[in-house]
């Protein structure tokens, strides 16, 4: 395979900013440049909210190129 296409959905803090989960996203990142493949592009679109205490979503899609 060229390319690995990949989503991954980030949970917002219920309180302050940023993402509860960065370390997954990294942790995906990481698993893939193990393979040989560097990240070719993300894109990131919320996904909605799961309600009070649930925090909002926000999905990554990441598009990974094989390295020769």
């Amino acid at each position: 395979m060229n390319y690995v296409v990949l989503q991954v959905i980030l949970k917002e803090k219920l309180f302050g900013t940023g993402s509860g989960n960065l370390t997954e996203l990294e942790g995906v990142l990481n698993a893939q440049a193990a393979k040989g493949y560097r990240l070719h592009t993300i894109t990131a679109a919320s996904s909605g909210s799961k309600g009070f205490g649930g925090g909002d979503r926000i999905q990554a899609t990441l598009v990974f190129e094989k390295l020769s």
